[in-house]
């Protein structure tokens, strides 16, 4: 369970999104705090894995107060929820190091839009792995395949059925086999399959028998 620190002045406020982050599976409340110095002695006392942090507090900008937060709990993560819409705060909080930055009023959905990201990017890095994957980076920063760039005749769409096929299946696939289901020639799926491999998605395994060995691809962690 990720557990959350929620920091804000308003004790409703703070109570609808404890409701939110409650109703977001593998999440949980550990703690409220109204102030900078009352969420000081929760984080270090709870080391929470991540804090829901208001801007505007009684005693503290929240802005400075996450170098406090981060001095007793190295490791916290912060997402910043608040009315400031300042450009200048958005961005003296990104070089703080958030991994969000949600506007008042949100919804439950909004919320756990950010949090479910949160979970399957910041937190789905392999701690196991010394080094990270392009596409585990792009998961952190939010890149989707849209954006990629793409080997030249290739298609976000076509690529998208290639990644259906590999999640579909029950173990490895060749390029043949990929070709055959989609309908496209096996040079093509090569190059699909290839890409991933290349970002990091996918696995290679060979398989040998009479000649060269046959490349069989199967999505990273199966």
């Amino acid at each position: 369970m990720i557990k959350v620190l929620i920091v804000d002045d308003d004790f409703m406020v703070a109570k609808v999104h404890a409701g939110f982050i409650q109703r977001t599976p593998h999440f949980e409340v550990v703690g409220v705090a109204h102030t900078g110095a009352r969420a000081v002695i929760e984080t270090e006392r709870l080391q929470p894995d991540l804090v829901l942090l208001d801007i505007h507090l009684p005693d503290i900008s929240g802005l400075d107060l996450m170098h406090q937060l981060r001095d007793v709990a190295p490791d916290l993560d912060v997402l910043v929820i608040s009315a400031a819409r300042e450009v200048e705060t958005v961005r003296k909080a990104l070089r703080g190091g958030i991994v969000h930055y949600l506007i008042k009023p949100f919804s439950q959905a909004d919320l756990q839009e950010r949090l479910e990201h949160y979970l399957s990017a910041y937190q789905g890095l392999d701690s196991s792995k010394n080094q990270a994957e392009q596409a585990d980076v792009n998961r952190v920063f939010g890149v989707s395949v849209s954006e990629r760039s793409l080997p030249k005749g290739c298609s976000v769409e076509t690529l998208e059925l290639v990644e259906s096929a590999l999640k579909s299946a029950p173990g490895d696939l060749s390029a043949a086999e990929v070709a055959e289901q989609l309908g496209t020639s096996r040079v093509s799926a090569r190059r699909y399959l290839e890409y991933l491999h290349d970002e990091g998605a996918l696995d290679v395994r060979l398989k040998y028998g009479v000649g060269r060995p046959e490349r069989r691809y199967v999505l990273k962690g199966r």
